[in-house]
């Protein structure tokens, strides 16, 4: 986006645009000398405009310390603000110029990884053969990110949509189902009941403390415990296929483990929360820029109500029905 100032002597107050992108990178980086890096300009120079629209606004933006720099809560609005004035920019320069007319440039993504890894990467080719004058800049983390505080123009999220100043489009249900290696089952018996989980070593990812599930008695909650937690969905997933324990996995990411027989599904009449599914979320904008809109646009095609992961499982082995006597399954669980 080019940059350009519209200050002068007669309109002191007049805020230029590149005095708001120096800003907004500052805030992003957290560093004046990386956010003068991106401008080519000085960390003196950038300092220097900080402080003079500080000055202009007669507010504080940052607080400052000797290693870095935090928005202040006045800083914090101001840069939601901004980055909206910044893309309105952008996007009336693309008018202009008619270049929002295609999808082009950099589309910066941030995206859970094992989900990454088994449904968006795989599929890559085909959307750059698509769009071959998008580049793609992908971070993965399984956590969430502020996607407007670290320039982001998408993220993908699993979970139940919260309320929030973002734009979010349901790209696909994430059906979640109760299951086990069948070393496990073999070793501490098949739960028939919710109840007798309590007696089972519960394997959880990330903020998982609680298991919301949907079944013959409508909406439960169940608060479980086990020896082994993780952020990391893909290492909860190899300690259920040690035989480690029973988890609460999305289909998506055991799909091919449920086929071979490496994994069980254990309670086959209870299922994750409907409320949680898989989401393309943006920021709220008039002009969405079409790269985006081409992106999330493939991926619900791709995935659609039914996705495809699902569809394979249809011939998956029968759950698990067969179960240790109570004693040896409490005698198992108590010498964890």
């Amino acid at each position: 986006m080019s940059t350009f100032t519209h200050s002068t002597a007669k309109e002191p107050n007049v805020t230029a645009i590149s005095d708001l992108d120096i800003f907004a990178r500052v805030a992003r980086t957290g560093n004046m000398s990386a956010a003068g890096r991106e401008m080519g300009l000085s960390p003196a120079v950038v300092s220097k405009r900080i402080s003079l629209l500080e000055e202009r606004l007669g507010a504080r933006l940052f607080q400052r310390t000797t290693r870095q720099l935090t928005l202040t809560e006045t800083g914090e609005g101001y840069f939601k603000r901004v980055v909206d004035i910044l893309s309105l920019v952008e996007e009336a320069e693309d008018f202009v110029s008619r270049r929002n007319t295609k999808p082009r440039g950099l589309l910066k993504v941030t995206a859970p990884t094992s989900f990454s890894r088994l449904h968006i990467a795989p599929y890559l080719a085909e959307f750059l053969s698509r769009y071959p004058e998008i580049e793609l800049d992908f971070h993965l983390t399984d956590n969430f990110v502020d996607i407007i505080r670290d320039g982001f123009d998408v993220a993908i999220r699993i979970g139940e949509l919260q309320d929030s100043s973002l734009v979010a489009r349901k790209l696909a249900p994430d059906n979640r189902i109760v299951c086990a290696a069948p070393s496990y089952l073999e070793r501490h018996g098949v739960p028939k009941s919710l109840a007798e989980l309590d007696h089972h070593n519960c394997l959880s990812a990330g903020a998982q403390d609680v298991w919301r599930i949907e079944g013959p008695n409508g909406h439960e909650q169940l608060r479980l415990k086990g020896n082994i937690r993780s952020n990391s969905a893909e290492f909860v997933r190899d300690a259920m296929l040690a035989g480690l324990g029973i988890g609460l996995r999305s289909t998506w990411d055991i799909g091919t483990e449920l086929k071979n027989g490496d994994l069980t599904v254990v309670l086959p009449q209870y299922r994750g929360s409907s409320n949680v599914a898989i989401y393309a979320v943006y920021p709220c904008r008039e002009f969405m820029p079409a790269k985006v809109n081409a992106l999330i646009d493939f991926l619900a095609e791709l995935y659609g109500n039914e996705p495809y992961w699902d569809r394979a499982l249809s011939a998956a082995p029968k759950p698990a029905t067969a179960a240790r006597p109570a004693g040896r399954a409490a005698k198992a669980v108590a010498a964890r």
